[in-house]
């Protein structure tokens, strides 16, 4: 049951750092970082990993 409530929890979870990793200045992340967009980035790391955990969403809804 803990479980199945902890893979719902992913993907919004990584789409909820992904969307505060866009819109946080960058000097906040990581100085280093080139822009929140840039494919070395934060955003495309956190967007990929919440797409990779979509999957008990979907059989929930199928």
């Amino acid at each position: 049951m803990v479980a199945r409530w902890l893979s719902l929890a992913a993907a919004p979870t990584f789409a909820v750092m992904a969307l505060v990793a866009a819109l946080a200045p960058a000097d906040m992340i990581c100085g280093a970082m080139q822009g929140p967009f840039s494919l070395q980035g934060m955003v495309p790391m956190y967007a990929l990993m919440s797409a990779f955990h979509l999957a008990p969403w979907l059989r929930l809804f199928r």
